[in-house]
């Protein structure tokens, strides 16, 4: 494909799919506010003039802080439109912390969801000097000082009857080289760090999707991922503007379940911190059952991985599998998949790593989850073939993108869709980009046929005491498998053995046996209860036994609560920032390692 711009996907859409859905934003009254492609492309354009009203153009930043709804959706490509660079925030990050980001971009305007949003926003900016001309868009609600997203189109609406050749005067100004994004990087492994990307560079990552990641019309999917994360932005906003699928958005996190099952989506997308807790949802439902129907479902599990395992081989599925089957698929596995609305085709994994005993439980119960690999500085760089994935790997690089590893296994990438360097850090850019290869930081390997795999980060590698290499995040993703487990820090770096914090599902734990007289007690006393302890250690001699030696956990703390964002152990996308959990659990740490083992 030849380069174009954003505003040229969306114009080339509209064109062949015109009036058909686009996006789809569901209403208090369980009615659906629908856009068409062409009242798309229409929004994009008045922004974009009402920007430009505003005196915002070319080259100038404008941040959006809301979750994935149909307005940012609209206020994203109008500030692409405008040729201005489109600044995405995590609106569960500190407010302080969203005006730093603010101060530090020279953003012109901030588009914030609500009223309560600003309130909080203008608090934190009341000590701190806020760019010139700067102006606050609301899109929903009205508060003083802010414009709404309805007034911005209105004005321009007015310049764009005033002057029909605006749009096209604004996209001679701009180029596919110019910058389209200012992405921020979750901070998983330390600051977070600002990545400009260019519209070459996102419009060349989206035109790979259609061979590898087939979508169109008659398909549909749910957005409630952060806007702010790469993986959403091209997967579910971008890559469905390309093929003209629509979008739908969800209500609430809380009513997203039944969003999912009412949409019936084709294709989601969901980070594994979800299909995690589904899969643990799924588990503490058995345990409440008879003992004979959980003997049946374990039973009809283990001969659907078994059936998995020849079919990844690429041999038939023996006679004596299929009929038996068949009626597990009847009595089980299809009410798993009507979870999801019965339709999926395609169940993507993203934001971080899955762990591979996850992914082939799904392949067993019929809903096979595709994993594929991308970065805040690569864009999207690989996935599981749709009909073949290999559980454990990230799948095959996408066409026109090349992997190689270097001489202590990190994964470099070469590739038309690289960032062009981080905000005003030439240093940092330097470091990771080289002779024209992202070195990305993650380390793996290929096998035979070509599947990469991902064994752990270069930063977060333990090597113990005694020389042992030990990655994480495969030691991690095993226990959280575990129900009764919500998040786990593995520790151990220059230290004689591995240790682990736990953070438990409170649910999971309620549900036990013995448990009754814990239940609605606040997270800390569920956690000294005698059958969660019991279970947790049951749960470590799993897990261990799956281990070499030094790699299992000798000693572990089960905390009184949850990792957070607010407290600076979790980013916006789930993933544990290790060092900040690391410090604010260092007690808990120096126990584990004080005295003899």
């Amino acid at each position: 494909m030849t380069s174009r711009t954003l505003y040229q996907v969306l114009q080339e859409t509209a064109r062949v799919h015109g009036d058909a859905p686009a996006l789809r934003q569901p209403s208090p009254d369980g009615t659906y506010t629908i856009y068409s492609w062409n009242q798309y492309q229409r929004a994009a354009e008045e922004i974009a003039a009402g920007l430009r009203s505003l005196g915002i153009g070319k080259g100038d930043v404008v941040a959006l802080n809301s979750e994935t709804r149909m307005e940012f959706y609209l206020a994203d490509l109008g500030i692409l439109t405008n040729g201005s660079i489109a600044a995405a925030m995590y609106p569960s990050y500190p407010a302080a912390d969203l005006v730093r980001t603010v101060q530090t971009t020279c953003a012109r305007a901030v588009f914030v969801e609500d009223p309560k949003m600003l309130k909080s926003l203008r608090r934190a900016a009341q000590t701190e000097a806020m760019p010139e001309a700067f102006h606050w868009i609301l899109f929903t609600g009205e508060a003083e000082g802010a414009l709404t997203l309805d007034q911005v189109r209105a004005r321009g609406r007015d310049a764009l009857a005033a002057d029909s050749g605006l749009v096209a005067r604004i996209q001679a100004e701009y180029s596919p080289s110019d910058y389209a994004i200012l992405y921020l990087t979750s901070g998983a492994t330390g600051e977070p760090k600002m990545a400009l990307v260019t519209h070459h560079s996102v419009v060349s990552n989206i035109d790979m999707g259609p061979a590898v990641l087939p979508m169109g019309p008659e398909d549909a999917t749910v957005a409630f991922l952060p806007s702010a994360h790469i993986a959403q932005r091209v997967v579910i906003e971008f890559l469905p503007m390309r093929c003209g699928m629509p979008v739908t958005f969800f209500e609430s996190l809380l009513k997203l379940p039944n969003d999912i099952r009412k949409v019936r989506p084709t294709i989601l997308l969901a980070p594994p911190r979800m299909w995690e807790r589904i899969y643990s949802t799924i588990c503490t439902e058995l345990r409440k059952r008879p003992a004979p129907i959980r003997k049946a479902f374990y039973g009809a599990l283990g001969m659907a991985l078994a059936a998995a395992r020849y079919r990844r081989a690429g041999r038939p599925v023996p006679w004596r599998l299929r009929g038996p089957l068949a009626l597990a698929d009847r009595i089980f596995f299809r009410k798993v998949r009507g979870r999801f609305g019965g339709r999926i085709r395609v169940a993507a994994s993203g934001a971080a790593p899955l762990s591979k005993d996850l992914a082939e439980f799904y392949e067993a119960i019929g809903m096979p989850l595709v994993e594929g690999y991308g970065l805040t500085e690569g864009g999207v760089t690989s996935l599981n073939p749709l009909d073949r994935p290999k559980p454990g790997s990230i799948g095959k690089p996408l066409p026109g993108i090349e992997f190689r590893f270097s001489e202590d296994n990190e994964i470099l990438i070469q590739s038309p869709s690289l960032f062009a360097g981080y905000l005003n850090d030439p240093v940092t850019t330097a470091e990771v980009l080289r002779d024209g290869w992202l070195h990305t930081g993650d380390l793996g390997h290929a096998d035979q046929e070509g599947y990469v795999f991902i064994t752990g980060r270069k930063k977060e590698l333990i090597v113990s005491s005694t020389g042992k290499k030990i990655y994480p995040s495969r030691v991690e993703g095993l226990f959280k498998t575990e129900s009764l487990i919500s998040q786990v820090l593995l520790i151990g770096d220059r230290l004689p053995y591995l240790t682990a914090l736990f953070t438990i599902n409170v649910a999971a734990a309620e549900s036990l046996k013995g448990m009754e007289q814990w239940k609605g007690r606040p997270s800390a006393e569920i956690v000294e209860a005698p059958p969660v302890r019991a279970e947790i250690q049951k749960a470590v001699v799993r897990v261990n036994q799956q281990l070499a030696p030094f790699e299992q956990v000798r000693k572990h703390r089960i905390l009184g609560r949850d990792f957070t964002i607010e407290n600076g152990e979790l980013t916006a996308t789930m993933k544990v920032r290790r060092r900040q959990a690391m410090d604010n659990f260092r007690e808990h740490i120096d126990e584990l390692y004080a005295g003899r083992e």
